[in-house]
C-alpha cells in the first residue's frame, strides 16, 4: 500500500539513509545526481522492443527520434540494437555494431549517449564512436566491459542482473523488503568497477526487465512501486539511481503513454537522479510540475 501514513513511516524508519550523501556523475557536462533530475530517452533498433513507439526502423529514424527527446528535454539518449524482452531474439555482436555506429556517430556532439548492451564487442565499438555512458545489462564479460569503458573515461549504469544478463529466466527479490537484496547486490559490484578504473557509477534495480516471479500485472506493478517509491535507500552506496519507468501496459490500456509521467510521480519521491523513458515529454512536464510545487526527491 502506497499511503500518506506509508510514505511517513518510510521517511521516519530510514533517516539515516535518506540523509547519506552520494557521488554526483557528470558526463560531458551533465551531472547525474545533483538536484535536479535527469532525463534519459530511449530509441530501440530492435523491432522486437514491446514499446513500439520507440523502435526506430532505419538510422535516420533513429538519429530523428533521439533529436526529438533531446528537443524535449533528455540530456541523455539510451541506444539498444537488442530488445531486453524474453522472447525477443538475440542479436549477434557484428548486426549490434553495424545498427549502433552510425547512430552513436551522428549523436555524440548533439547528446550524451548511452549505450545499452551485454557484449564486449559492441562496447568497444560503442565507445569509440562517442558513447559515453555504458547501460550494462549482461554480466557475461563484464570485466572487459567494464575496463573498456573505464578507458574511455566513461559511465556505467550497472543494472541489477544475477545471470548471465537481464534476458534470462531469472527473478527479483520479492520476499519481504528488496531493498537489502539490492545494496547487497550492487555493493560489492561497485567496488569491484571502481578497482577497474570505472568513476562514475549508477546503479539501476532493474524494474524494466523481465521475471519470472512478475508475469502478473498487477504483482508487477505493486513490486515496482514500491522499490520507486524507496529507491533513497540505496543512498548506502553513495551513487546516483537510475530508474526506468514502467510502461504498465495492462493496467492503461489506451492510456499507456501516460503511465510513465504516473510512475516518476513515485520515482522522484523516491529518491531516483536519473529517469528512462519512452515519453520523454510528458516526464518532463510531470517533473517540471512536482519542481514547481517544491516536490522535490530526497536530498
Amino acid at each position: 500500500m502506497i499511503s500518506l501514513s506509508e510514505l511517513a513511516a518510510l521517511h521516519s524508519e530510514y533517516a539515516d539513509e535518506l540523509a547519506l550523501p552520494i557521488d554526483p556523475v557528470t558526463v560531458r557536462g551533465v551531472t547525474i545526481g545533483a538536484a535536479d533530475p535527469v532525463l534519459m530517452g530511449t530509441v530501440n533498433l530492435s523491432r522486437d522492443s514491446t514499446y513500439r513507439e520507440s523502435i526506430a526502423v532505419s538510422t535516420d529514424a533513429a538519429i530523428r527520434k533521439a533529436r526529438t527527446q533531446v528537443a524535449q528535454g533528455a540530456r541523455v539518449v539510451d541506444v539498444g540494437a537488442e530488445s531486453s524482452t524474453a522472447r525477443a531474439a538475440r542479436v549477434a555482436g557484428p548486426q549490434q555494431r553495424a545498427t549502433l555506429v552510425p547512430v552513436i556517430e551522428a549523436l555524440a556532439e548533439e547528446c550524451v549517449v548511452s549505450v545499452e548492451t551485454y557484449r564486449p564487442d559492441v562496447v568497444e565499438a560503442a565507445m569509440g564512436a562517442g558513447a559515453r555512458i555504458l547501460n550494462l545489462t549482461g554480466r557475461d564479460g563484464e570485466d572487459e566491459m567494464l575496463a573498456c569503458a573505464a578507458s574511455y573515461g566513461a559511465a556505467v549504469v550497472l543494472c541489477f542482473c544475477e545471470p548471465d544478463d537481464v534476458r534470462a529466466d531469472h527473478d527479483h527479490p520479492t520476499d519481504g523488503d528488496a531493498l537489502p537484496y539490492l545494496v547487497d547486490h550492487f555493493g560489492p559490484r561497485i567496488e569491484h568497477a571502481r578497482g577497474l578504473g570505472v568513476e562514475g557509477i549508477v546503479v539501476d534495480p532493474g524494474l524494466g526487465f523481465y521475471y519470472g516471479n512478475l508475469v502478473d500485472p498487477v504483482v508487477r506493478v505493486r513490486h515496482q512501486a514500491a522499490v520507486l517509491a524507496q529507491c533513497f535507500r540505496l543512498r548506502t552506496l553513495g551513487v546516483p539511481v537510475c530508474n526506468a519507468l514502467p510502461h504498465a501496459f495492462d493496467l492503461f490500456e489506451d492510456e499507456f503513454r501516460k503511465a510513465e509521467g504516473f510512475f516518476a510521480v513515485l520515482a522522484r519521491l523516491g529518491g531516483t537522479d536519473l529517469f528512462r523513458t519512452h515519453e520523454v515529454a510528458h516526464v518532463r512536464a510531470v517533473l517540471a510540475a512536482m519542481d514547481l510545487l517544491d516536490v522535490v526527491q530526497p536530498r
